[in-house]
């Protein structure tokens, strides 16, 4: 695997061209045997060699997983979790959780102050706001399951570019440095990530030898490398230290999840995506079931008609969200309810002419939510018809911005999905009920929807984003965008984008997203207008099989990349 011996100068040479080449193309990446699409240049390539040297498409998304963690440190992780979903050549779909989970000593009321308040600052900073990682569990699951190749093979190209270094884009670089103030607060992160006297620089050689150690861990232990042993260790001292509550058993215990996807069916084109623990799949479910009774023209795009239709929709399935989703090893989410076409049926009949306030739309029959918004997606296709779709997160950006002393990676600070308190809103304003709350053990409820849409039965679509709350509304129009709009998947991805999660109760826009006749439509029909900001950042696939074409798409708002074979 020749291109995976990165040098300083292929690197340098390699980031130009990939930067320049993306910039001059308003087109999707074509290419005729497999796609890989990341938020990292570098993972792209690796997951690109991967395809090339007889992997499978799980096979490249596991060595993404590992070299993102290396590569995109702001979400990539090995201290965090995630999902992913797969369909195989042979028809069968799975998912795959490794969602982060409560520590044992978790409990219910850890973030309430002696007189019931919530404090967020404990679910956000410390070692009290990690949960027990899942991201190397879920990624060594789904090699063992679903690869055809050995550990050693996918995993070494993230052990070279810890141990050797990569070059720094000018976005990572600036990026580091607008958290000195905070990497400077924890000795473990002011090695790695605080450069005061010399500011990070784009093209400098960023080199992470401690974290090449834990990946060589995993490399030859397996999952005992990092859930058991020296690894462990680390991790327990460094979350105790910095006020959490984790034992050796909270590692050793932790397992990742097989679980049935959640199916849907839009205009003939079948939707594969996660279940709970993630809200994700059934949002956005839910919300093409009401949505399929509506008819769409290219036209229609971007009217105040089809933005007060989806925004009205997305109230429902986020109502609904905040009061039934949780870990169903702990609550009973009635799935079969939310998926059907009759709750579709419900909320279409409930979608007038006007807008109708948040406060009077109860989620189904009852009343009212939790999340993350920096997270990361990638996207897999390979030739035999494997389709692997993939979301990580650590929560925030750079998760708690606590490294684990000697083993190099950043711990997370997903606790605080969680409803610490029920009705009192998370970081990204999303309030929750019972379902989610904190319990010993119990995986917290996220929005990641990382998605297959297949037409006779074969892959369409992979898809999916970071974003927090926005996540579901992002994927959400991706998929309209090319099944009801017409659009290509790099033109269904750049075009852009809103928002409307119920609670607060107001429709977020992107530049150039809504214009002045629009907000005024809207406004009259009873919507508020809210901020303006970036909303998801997608990495995607579309696939023609008649042709055995396969075409990327990166997120224009993000630096991915696309890369063929």
């Amino acid at each position: 695997m020749q291109i995976l011996k990165y040098s300083k100068s292929f690197l340098l040479i390699f980031l130009f061209v990939s930067s320049f080449s993306l910039a001059a193309s308003g087109h999707p990446v074509r290419a005729e045997n497999g796609m890989v699409v990341t938020p990292s240049d570098i993972a792209s390539v690796v997951g690109s060699e991967i395809l090339k040297e007889n992997g499978n498409a799980v096979d490249a998304a596991v060595a993404i997983g590992f070299t993102i963690a290396v590569t995109y440190p702001a979400a990539g992780n090995l201290g965090g979790g995630g999902f992913m979903v797969i369909h195989l050549a042979d028809g069968e779909s799975t998912t795959i959780d490794f969602r982060e989970k409560a520590p044992m000593a978790a409990y219910r009321n850890m973030f309430l102050n002696d007189s019931g308040r919530f404090v967020q600052s404990k679910s956000l900073t410390g070692g009290l706001a990690s949960g027990v990682p899942g991201t190397v569990a879920g990624l060594l699951y789904a090699l063992q399951k679903y690869g055809s190749l050995p550990l050693a093979k996918v995993i070494q190209p993230a052990i070279d570019l810890a141990k050797d270094g990569f070059i720094l884009s000018y976005q990572m670089a600036k990026s580091f440095n607008s958290y000195q103030k905070i990497f400077a607060k924890y000795p473990s992160s002011k090695k790695i990530f605080h450069s005061p006297e010399h500011p990070f620089v784009e093209g400098e050689l960023f080199v992470q030898p401690d974290l090449a150690k834990t990946l060589e861990a995993i490399k030859t232990k397996g999952k005992a490398g990092f859930y058991e042993g020296k690894i462990a260790q680390m991790i327990v001292a460094e979350v105790n230290k910095n006020g959490g509550k984790f034992s050796f058993q909270d590692l050793k215990n932790y397992k990742a999840v097989e679980r049935k996807p959640v199916l849907g069916n839009y205009r003939g084109y079948e939707i594969v995506s996660m279940g709970p623990p993630s809200a994700g799949g059934i949002a956005l479910i839910e919300s093409l079931n009401a949505l399929e009774h509506f008819n769409f023209s290219p036209e229609d795009w971007g009217s105040s008609h089809h933005i007060h239709i989806v925004s009205e929709v997305l109230k429902h399935v986020f109502a609904d969200r905040a009061k039934y989703v949780g870990d169903e090893d702990f609550v009973n989410v009635p799935k079969v309810w939310l998926l059907s076409k009759e709750r579709g049926e419900e909320i279409f009949k409930s979608i007038g002419k006007r807008a109708v306030p948040s406060k009077l739309i109860s989620p189904g029959k009852v009343k009212i939510l939790k999340e993350s918004s920096e997270t990361t997606h990638f996207s897999v296709a390979d030739a035999e018809g494997n389709a692997v779709s993939t979301t990580v997160t650590l929560n925030s950006l750079y998760g708690n911005k606590i490294v684990v002393d000697g083993a190099g990676f950043l711990l997370n600070n997903e606790m605080d999905d969680f409803s610490a308190k029920p009705s009192v809103p998370n970081q990204f304003g999303l309030t929750g009920s019972e379902a989610n709350s904190i319990q010993p053990g119990k995986r917290m409820v996220s929005s990641m929807t990382p998605t297959i849409v297949l037409k006779d039965d074969k892959p369409f679509l992979v898809v999916g984003s970071p974003g927090g709350s926005t996540i579901i509304s992002t994927v959400l129009q991706t998929i309209m965008n090319v099944i009801d709009f017409k659009m290509n998947i790099q033109e269904a991805i750049t075009v852009p984008r809103f928002h409307h999660q119920w609670l607060p109760e107001r429709i977020d826009y992107e530049k150039y997203g809504m214009t002045k006749d629009v907000k005024e439509n809207l406004i009259r029909l009873g919507h508020h207008i809210g901020i303006k900001r970036v909303l998801g950042r997608v990495q995607a696939i579309e696939i023609d099989w008649q042709n055995h074409v396969f075409y990327g798409a990166s997120d224009p708002r993000s630096n991915g990349m696309a890369e063929g074979l």
